[in-house]
């Protein structure tokens, strides 16, 4: 680990390691979001940085300035590696959170798994957001799948298949299996037409599936409490934009559509799909329409 600052070494049981990174694999902030959320519900400590040197293109990724005590500083792209006890339950967690590195993603992996292993973690849990052709008036969809098959079926999770481009997410998720680790992924579908962020309803989508997997209290208040002027934000947009909004009810007639062949043959929906292939969907929208954003 020569890259890592080990602050202290916390004492774990059979921890599970959640990661999510700014970026790529952050549509709306949703997944960053979650995490933030997650740390400060549990009052998650710092135990470890990752010098952030080796690993940022600096004008891709740049530090900022910022006043303390009338003194300016600069900071740097932090990546904090933070311990959370979960008294109820029978593991307790490691939150990994910042940017996605610009610069040799194998070695940034590794110094995470590094970690993971000397600690002990038990699994690792890789957090997503990505954009689709989704309304932003239906419920937030969340895909969780697992690379390995048992372990999959034994959380009732979808197997990925996916071949094609990826994110740090996916160099971690590989790193670990080959560790012997096993890792899973959970990715939020959020409103490709949507550039507004942090989107608090993704956020809450990702906290209720992890709670889902992994028992855990973490009060989702403070994110309901930002829906209001998030919504109100998003309707301003769309009252301003007539196009958009006929684009909006198509995407609603296709989800309903969706639905409605779900119920009546059983056929996969989106929430059926591995959730590479939701990117590759993304990947495919952005090649038609080059002058989308991710952001």
């Amino acid at each position: 680990m020569d890259h890592t600052t080990l602050i202290r070494r916390p004492r774990l049981r059979g921890p599970v390691l959640l990661a999510a990174f700014d970026g790529w694999n952050d549509a709306g902030e949703a997944a960053t979001t979650a995490l933030d959320a997650i740390g400060e519900a549990l009052a998650a400590e710092t135990f470890a940085t990752i010098d952030p040197e080796e690993f940022y293109d600096f004008q891709a990724t740049r530090p900022t300035v910022r006043l303390v005590d009338g003194q300016r500083r600069v900071e740097w792209p932090a990546i904090e590696l933070r311990a959370a006890r979960l008294p109820t339950a029978d593991h307790d967690l490691i939150v990994v959170r910042g940017h996605e590195p610009n610069l040799r993603w194998r070695t940034f992996a590794s110094e995470i798994i590094q970690v993971a292993s000397s600690l002990g973690v038990e699994m690792l849990v890789t957090v997503g957001a990505l954009l689709a052709d989704v309304p932003h008036t239906r419920p937030v969809r969340v895909v969780s799948s697992a690379g390995d098959r048992d372990l999959a079926e034994r959380l009732g999770l979808n197997v990925s298949r996916y071949e094609g481009p990826t994110g740090i997410l996916g160099v971690l998720g590989e790193l670990a299996s080959g560790e012997g680790i096993p890792s899973i992924g959970l990715w939020a579908a959020l409103p490709h037409y949507l550039n507004l962020a942090p989107n608090p309803w993704g956020a809450m989508a990702l906290i209720e599936e992890l709670r889902r997997l992994l028992p855990m209290a973490v009060d989702t208040g403070p994110l309901a409490d930002q829906t209001g002027a998030f919504d109100a934000a998003v309707a301003d947009l769309v009252d301003e934009n007539p196009e958009l909004a006929g684009y909006i009810e198509r995407l609603e007639a296709d989800a309903d559509d969706e639905d409605d062949d779900e119920e009546e043959e059983g056929s996969p929906g989106l929430a059926d799909l591995p959730p590479e292939e939701l990117v590759a969907e993304v990947e495919r929208y952005l090649r038609d329409h080059p002058g989308g954003s991710r952001n």
